[in-house]
Formats: structure tokens, sequence, C-alpha cells
């Protein structure tokens, strides 16, 4: 069973238990929430479309959160004309969880979202369930050994090591002369 809604300019699809993003309502964390633009709604036996909207049709929600989209940058260029604009933007967005869908406002929901239990929560991160806290010792620290620090030899520049260098550098290529273009115009 599914309905289709209308909010903030967009359609959604929606069906009891989903978390969905819409545009910003004007709803506290937790407080229900209608939405009356109901434009289809199916069970599995019939299928009601709207002319645009379903008259008394009805499906409510809960606020979950108020949050924003991530950023989105907008960038206007005009080419030749040194016209260059950067824009940054984030949506306000709230988090709607959808309840239930109603086809008459005064009857029961066709199809309600029932929670799933929660699982027994355990005291403490180290304490299991029905279990006593387990407690370790610590453990004495070791002495560190402590090497010293190795002392390297001075490695400057005398004179020998400056005599040295010198042969080894490799002396550079003599490049050859380009042909002249007075040679060229004498063999025509």
């Amino acid at each position: 069973m599914f309905a289709i809604i209308r909010t903030g300019g967009k359609q959604y699809r929606v069906q009891p238990g989903d978390l969905l993003d819409v545009e910003r309502l004007a709803a506290e964390q937790g407080q229900p929430v209608t939405f009356d633009n109901i434009l289809l709604i199916d069970d599995d036996k019939e299928t009601l479309v709207g002319t645009p909207l379903l008259e008394n049709a009805l499906v409510k929600g809960e606020v979950v959160e108020q949050h924003r989209d991530r950023k989105i940058l907008v960038f206007k260029k005009k080419r030749r004309k040194q016209y260059r604009r950067t824009r940054g933007h984030r949506q306000a967005l709230t988090k709607v969880r959808i309840l239930a869908i109603h086809i008459d406002r005064n009857s029961a929901p066709i199809q309600e979202f029932v929670p799933p239990p929660s699982p027994p929560r355990a005291a403490g991160p180290d304490v299991a369930v029905g279990k006593a806290p387990v407690v370790k010792e610590a453990k004495p620290k070791k002495a560190e050994k402590v090497a010293p620090k190795a002392v390297k030899p001075k490695t400057g520049k005398g004179e020998a090591s400056r005599a040295k260098d010198k042969e080894t550098k490799k002396k550079p290529i003599a490049k050859k002369a380009a042909p002249s273009k007075s040679s060229a115009r004498s063999k025509e």
C-alpha cells in the first residue's frame, strides 16, 4: 500500500514507516504533521486517483528532525565580460516519518506504521545483561631502556672534497650551429 502526496511543490511516493526529506515545515521535532494534498492511494485491492486531489484522504506523519541539505555551488558567468559570481546554498529540510494513510479523515487508517521493538539496553559498555561487571587489573609498566644517542661525525666540505666535486661534474656538450640561410640560397 502506498500514497502519492504533494508538499513543497514536489510529489513523493510514501508508505507507512518511510523516512522522507521534504522542504522545511513549520513544526518542531516530535510534532505530528498531516499531508492533505493526496494525489493517489493504492491498496492492493484498488487504486484511488484524485482529480486532481482526493477529497477526504489524509497522510499522517511525525517530524524526526529539522536539518539542512549538503551545500551546492551556484556559479554565474558571462563570457568575455569579466563577470563571475559564486554563491553557496544549503536547502532547509525536514525529515518526516510517515505513520498512517487514511482514505477518509474520520475513518481508521488503512495501514499504520508499527515501530519495531527496541532491544534491551545494557547498564554500561562493559556490562552484559545479567552478568556482573569484570574488573581488569592494571599491569605494572616495564622500565624502558633508553639507548644513548649516536654521535654523527661532521662531514664538512673541505678542500679535498671540493676538488673531488669539480672533477666529477659533467661538462656541458657544445651545441651545433644551425645551418645558415645564406648557404641555402646559394645552392639555387
